[in-house]
């Protein structure tokens, strides 16, 4: 078992950071969305109402959107496009990696399989983090929607079909306002690993390699 956990802990910590964080989403979204109920003299939900309530799944699903199509994005321009100096970049002077390809006895049995499944298989990772944030803006886009009807409700205004609501700005400014941040962090950490070491993270450089050195 010990070996166990050591061979997988970092997928372990940050599952349980995740699982930490989304319950404080919960838990301080319960919260907020009382107080402003008791405002308007409504009767509170409970904490379980709560995880069914749209604006919440909305929000969860907003910021899950954003996140995959960071690293979804970034896996793709990552091999075609460069920074001199990065550890998140290959070397602009040496852009392809034939090793890719060489076929090993425990290789991926898609590799085995012809050239289509090869093509596939090589493109897996950008393509299924992509399809993770359609689906996650599919699930904030119709969420958003209905906390954007319920709202209109009790205004007593009109309600957008979903269909309407895709080109309603509160869908986009959601939107916007997260993958802005995803961008320029991760310009940041492109731009931050040419010039700065973190010892022993595979996201860094050696400590004493030079500013010039491009990839790990």
């Amino acid at each position: 078992m010990p070996h166990v956990i050591k061979d997988n802990s970092l997928t372990i910590v940050l599952m349980l950071m995740f699982l930490a964080s989304l319950v404080g989403q919960w838990l301080s979204g319960w919260a907020v969305e009382n107080e402003d109920i008791r405002r308007h003299g409504g009767v509170a939900l409970t904490r379980v109402a709560y995880l069914r309530d749209p604006a919440f799944i909305s929000s969860v699903f907003e910021n899950w959107e954003s996140e995959f199509l960071q690293m979804s994005m970034y896996v793709v321009l990552t091999a075609f496009l460069f920074q001199r100096g990065s550890s998140e970049s290959n070397d602009p002077d040496q852009p392809d990696r034939p090793e890719d390809w060489e076929l090993q006895p425990d290789s991926p049995a898609p590799l085995r399989a012809g050239p289509t499944a090869r093509w596939l298989y090589a493109h897996s990772l950008g393509a299924v983090l992509f399809l993770l944030f359609l689906v996650s803006f599919a699930l904030h886009w119709v969420h958003s929607a209905k906390a954007a009807a319920a709202e209109a409700l009790e205004h007593g205004e009109k309600t957008l079909t979903l269909m309407q609501y895709l080109s309603d700005p509160q869908l986009w400014f959601e939107s916007f306002q997260n993958w802005q941040s995803e961008f320029l962090s991760t310009a940041f950490l492109v731009v931050l690993s040419i010039f700065l070491r973190q010892n022993n993270s595979p996201e860094s450089k050696p400590v004493a390699a030079p500013h010039g050195q491009t990839g790990n």
